[in-house]
């Protein structure tokens, strides 16, 4: 496994805590933005402090409410000149709560929500606080699309910079394969721009390598023609995970790159699902073809031939489908995660799947394998830093349930599974789906790729100014 191959020497850095700061600084510095300083004695700080996963409970010293690039500067520099350690938020997810941070500064970008589409050159430039249903819904208009994830309030910042793979990713790669450009504020408060023309190693970096090097206030992507699916979900009975898993794993291979599936293990929720199958435990594909709308029913013959116990496919807006699932994952449920990058699923993965499918603890909880070959693989393993072009699925379990009760139970459930299947892995995760797991599984997930990034590090950040993130350590190298 390369996990043993990997050394680290950590980093110990000593920070000034927020609230310590003088109240006269701290009206200066809130004098400097235009948005506002949130902070612990605030009415609004509560709400503010909360994330997606509300298994992370962190209690920053300070919120800052950027509205603008300026206001990015001015935290930044906040933040360095006050030795503060400072996490920086998007608009939507992190998996392990990496938009906050105990006692020092959250540089919040949720209000810098813009999108200008370019429908002539085929572009769509978007502000660092936005969702992907802002994007979705300002392409939708022009029959425009970036590449994107499965739930439309997933930030794009974070999915972004952590490499980004949805429903289009067959078709049209990954999402750092369409990211032409970006506005950036680093570490010492400079305002620059990453592109294939300017600082191209800073762009290098921030195709996958999350946000280790500086705050990205706005993107500029490559958008494709994608206006009107024909997808929707395919439902069996748990029983027959085995079944479905092999004939999905050999299919999905050999289905051109217009016809996407990702599988999953799940329990049905309640309406709009039939109330025949509400609370059942199932396994399913989620589909979504962008290919001639009149050979779309030619395309899932086959599916539709494996007699799914439940399917609901047909025509569909391209935001409808990015959307569909918004309403059962929710802000504010408790989430633990573990991951795995898969080249193949040979019969013995496939028997450990259907029997944790079996055990999932809690009707939210979950296993997904994203497809990410197809156009993905058409990138080589150094043009990027996702080190893992050749695997063929993203996995993810996650053990969510609303009620933290029973978060030892879905705790050990997502442990087990991920400690039985990692074994049938790669040997590294796609980062936006790990929580905190230490140096050395940040290492794994990008592999050869990961001296190139500290290099990159020590250039753009060499204080480390930015590590409330999956942290490339800007003096640590792979022996």
């Amino acid at each position: 496994m390369i996990e043993a191959e990997l050394k680290f020497t950590p980093m110990i850095n000593t920070k000034t805590s927020a609230t310590a700061l003088n109240a006269s600084i701290v009206e200066e510095f809130k004098n400097q933005l235009r948005g506002n300083v949130i902070l612990p004695a605030d009415k609004k700080y509560n709400k503010s402090r909360k994330v997606y996963n509300a298994m992370i409970d962190k209690h920053p010293g300070m919120i800052a409410k950027c509205t603008d690039v300026t206001d990015v500067i001015a935290a930044v520099n906040f933040g360095r000149t006050n030795n503060l350690l400072v996490s920086v938020r998007g608009g939507g997810h992190n998996a392990g709560g990496l938009g906050i941070c105990d006692d020092g500064l959250v540089i919040d970008l949720s209000l810098i929500r813009f999108t200008h589409i370019d429908a002539k050159a085929k572009t769509i430039r978007v502000g660092g606080g936005c969702q992907w249903g802002d994007v979705d819904h300002a392409g939708h208009s022009s029959g425009l699309a970036v590449p994107t994830g499965i739930i439309s309030t997933t930030g794009v910042g974070g999915l972004t910079l952590g490499g980004g793979l949805g429903y289009l990713t067959l078709k049209h790669g990954l999402t750092i394969d369409n990211l032409i450009s970006a506005e950036m504020v680093l570490a010492d408060g400079t305002k620059v721009t990453a592109s294939a023309d300017e600082n191209k190693d800073l762009y290098w970096g921030i195709r996958g390598g999350g946000g280790n090097f500086g705050i990205v206030t706005s993107f500029l992507f490559k958008a494709h023609p994608v206006h009107t699916i024909y997808g929707g979900p395919t439902l069996w009975s748990i029983d027959k995970t085995e079944e479905i898993m092999k004939w999905y794993r050999d299919f999905i291979l050999r289905a051109p790159k217009e016809l996407y599936g990702f599988f999953a293990l799940l329990t049905v929720p309640g309406p709009p699902f039939p109330e025949a199958i509400h609370g059942k435990k199932m396994c399913g594909i989620i589909w979504s073809y962008t290919g001639p709308m009149e050979k779309a029913k030619e395309a899932f013959k086959p599916i539709l031939a494996m007699k799914p116990d439940f399917e609901h496919v047909g025509e569909m807006p391209h935001p409808t489908l990015n959307s569909m699932f918004d309403q059962f994952y929710p802000s504010g449920l408790q989430w633990y995660w573990r991951a795995d990058f898969i080249d193949e699923i040979p019969n013995e993965a496939v028997s450990l799947h259907a029997k944790f499918g079996q055990a999932m603890p809690t009707p939210h909880s979950t296993m997904h394998l994203y497809p990410i070959f197809g156009e993905a693989h058409n990138v080589g393993d150094h043009d990027t830093p996702w080190a893992y072009r050749k695997a063929n699925w993203a996995q993810v379990i996650v053990g969510v349930d609303p009620d933290k009760k029973n978060n030892e139970k879905l705790i050990k459930w997502t442990k087990d599974y991920y400690d039985a299947i990692h074994p049938y892995s790669s040997g590294g995760a796609y980062i936006n789906f790990m929580m905190d797991e230490g140096q050395e599984r940040v290492m794994a997930s990008y592999g050869v790729n990961y001296n190139r990034l500290t290099e990159v590090k020590r250039k753009y950040d060499p204080e480390n100014f930015f590590r409330v993130n999956q942290n490339i350590e800007p003096q640590v190298n792979i022996n």
